[in-house]
């Protein structure tokens, strides 16, 4: 394990580089959302042989606000609302929202190409919508609620991978896993009911798909209360965002605490174990198709949040990752847990906690910090 890694307790720096990486992305899809919107336009126009440049303005206006909102970065708190409803409601919602969009978006395009370019004759005129082009917006709109709502059904990755087929035929490839286990969640179900159980966990695990999304991973598998992570290698390391990762999630949490012990009467709390290796990642299914994991490393990851358990350990990471992040960005403290056997393995794994210097500990880290266990 590299020095940086099995010195416990040492804080290293350089706190704000994921966070920048991820505010660069977010800077850079508003440029690349009106040049989508753009190429839609510029489609449209050839279709209906309109000039390109009235076309290519319109579709800018029209398409970015669609984009943005779809990434997340045009009224965000409202989509979230949505993407949490029945998918009746969602489609209805989705499709209101894109015809407000589309609406905004039109009498701004048509404001600058009266104004500005002098194509419209006055600017009631300008902001007038043909019917032909009402139509087209309208059918990509409910294209896309469709297309997005099945995205958000079987995950980003999957909907994207099973449209390429990039796992038809299984391959063998090298991927991060957290396994995120909810601390209390059995206790909670006895005082609460499954009903209310049911409702908590969504929540959290609704919490978890931003910080999931930020950091370029997916969530492959929720297995009662548990959420199953995973990064390629690249993503995964890259400024440490599979770790950044929980130390998101935690912040989260953290954030809307009133509202959880409002809504539910305590703030939850959880285990992550993190590990990575080769797997087989294959499509698998036939009437309902999924993408899936086989190999070692996925049961390792497994077994490594029952073991975080019986530490009383928040976040525990495995050595094999440890030495792939390299030198850790951010306050980050590792405390090393030397060597431990895990059930399947021949070889004892190397082990260690880690805990986000930059925030107070919760109760859990403060407990794995003084060797208590958290049930």
């Amino acid at each position: 394990m590299p020095a940086e890694a099995s010195t416990a307790g040492r804080v290293l720096s350089g706190g704000l580089v994921y966070h920048d990486a991820m505010r660069s992305s977010r800077v850079g899809f508003w440029i690349v959302a009106p040049a989508i919107g753009m190429l839609a336009g510029l489609l449209y126009g050839l279709i209906f042989e309109i000039e390109l440049l009235v076309s290519a303005i319109r579709g800018a206006f029209i398409g970015a606000p669609v984009l943005l909102y779809e990434r997340g970065l045009l009224f965000q708190a409202w989509r979230t609302l949505v993407r949490r409803a029945a998918t009746p409601i969602f489609v209805v919602a989705t499709l209101a929202t894109y015809i407000a969009m589309i609406a905004v978006g039109n009498a701004g395009a048509g404001t600058i190409l009266h104004h500005a370019f002098g194509y419209m004759p006055n600017p009631r005129v300008a902001m007038l919508m043909s019917e032909a082009g009402l139509a087209y917006a309208l059918a990509i709109s409910a294209l896309a609620a469709f297309v997005f709502r099945i995205r958000d059904l079987i995950g980003p990755r999957v909907f994207a991978n099973l449209l390429i087929g990039r796992y038809h035929r299984p391959i063998s490839e090298e991927r991060i896993f957290l396994f995120l286990d909810v601390a209390g969640s059995t206790r909670f179900a006895e005082r609460h009911g499954d009903l209310a159980a049911q409702r908590y966990l969504g929540a959290i695990f609704g919490a978890l798909a931003l910080p999931v999304q930020r950091s370029r991973g997916s969530i492959d598998d929720y297995v009662g209360d548990m959420a199953l992570v995973s990064w390629t290698m690249e993503q995964g390391t890259r400024d440490a965002a599979c770790l950044r990762c929980v130390f998101d999630f935690a912040e989260v949490i953290a954030a809307d605490a009133e509202r959880w012990l409002t809504e539910f009467g305590q703030v939850p709390d959880f285990r992550a174990a993190l590990h990575c290796g080769s797997v087989v990642t294959a499509e698998i299914g036939l009437e309902r198709h999924k993408i899936a994991y086989f190999g070692d490393t996925l049961n390792t990851t497994s077994r490594l949040e029952s073991v975080a358990k019986e530490l009383g350990v928040s976040i525990l990471v495995s050595g094999d990752l440890l030495d792939r992040l390299g030198t850790l960005p951010g306050t980050i403290i590792v405390e090393d847990l030397g060597s431990r056997t895990v059930r399947g393995r021949h070889e004892p794994l190397r082990l260690a906690a880690v805990h986000d210097g930059s925030r107070p500990s919760s109760p859990m880290q403060a407990s794995s910090m003084h060797g208590t266990e958290t049930s």
